[in-house]
């Protein structure tokens, strides 16, 4: 339950999932232990007032360019694979959630009727007014497109205040953590500064979108429960990238 000194710091978010968050300690595939822990994070924060849309990855299942470069399949078919893999675990998301009690609708922008609503963006819009969480599936719907840029557009969308990219590190380094024992965490970045030193933090076409449209975006660890609602909360963990002063 939320606490009565729980004050969110924003009122509609764009939370980024990648699709090997959902993966925990297994090598393919979806824990169900990680799908119950993000419920309960987002039905915290939800019922503090605060409205929230969700894009996630599909690299647990199938990633499209990887794919396309060790197997020969052509990009453009490879992409849409790929697209096919963030339905079913927006499904499985949504299942968990609606098993918590959260009134959700999954959004896909390949229609798909019988499984979920096609994206249409004022429809959206009201589903959130209305308190419920959407879920988009399928990225943007077009091949050379990642998850990250389906993310950064759809924010731009919905009016979100703040992109939450959640990973498995606790924010962005100047070099791989996991490789680097003297590796640089940053507590801030400027959109410039992650383009030129290339950071990989999102790609360059996300991070042009939220530069153009001055869409901040937080990085951090998703992978301890409670820091979906830390950061929503207003507590300064992970990265944060944006315009600079």
């Amino acid at each position: 339950m939320v606490t009565k000194k729980y004050k969110p710091a924003y009122r509609r978010i764009l939370l980024k999932l990648s699709g090997e968050a959902l993966m925990g300690s297994q090598d393919y595939g979806i824990d169900p232990a990680i799908l119950a822990s993000l419920s309960r994070e987002i039905r915290e924060v939800t019922s503090a007032g605060v409205q929230v849309a969700i894009v996630i990855g599909g690299g647990n299942i199938f990633r499209g360019i990887r794919t396309s470069s060790k197997f020969g399949i052509e990009r453009a078919s490879a992409d849409h694979m790929g697209m096919l893999a963030t339905v079913i675990n927006s499904l499985a998301l949504q299942d968990r959630l609606e098993r918590d009690g959260l009134v959700t609708r999954v959004l896909s922008a390949i229609e798909m009727r019988s499984i979920a609503e096609p994206y249409i963006r004022r429809r959206a819009l009201r589903h959130l007014e209305k308190g419920r969480v959407i879920i988009f599936a399928a990225g943007t719907g077009n091949p050379y497109f990642t998850t990250d840029t389906a993310a950064a557009l759809r924010a731009m969308e919905m009016g979100a205040e703040v992109i939450l990219k959640a990973t498995k590190v606790d924010g962005v380094y100047d070099k791989d953590p996991m490789l680097h024992k003297d590796a640089k965490k940053f507590s801030e970045l400027t959109y410039i500064d992650t383009l030129q030193r290339n950071l990989k933090v999102m790609d360059a076409t996300a991070i042009s979108l939220c530069m153009d449209n001055n869409l901040p975006i937080v990085v951090f660890d998703s992978t301890t429960e409670g820091n979906i609602v830390r950061v929503i909360g207003g507590e300064k963990i992970g990265t944060v990238v944006h315009g600079g002063k």
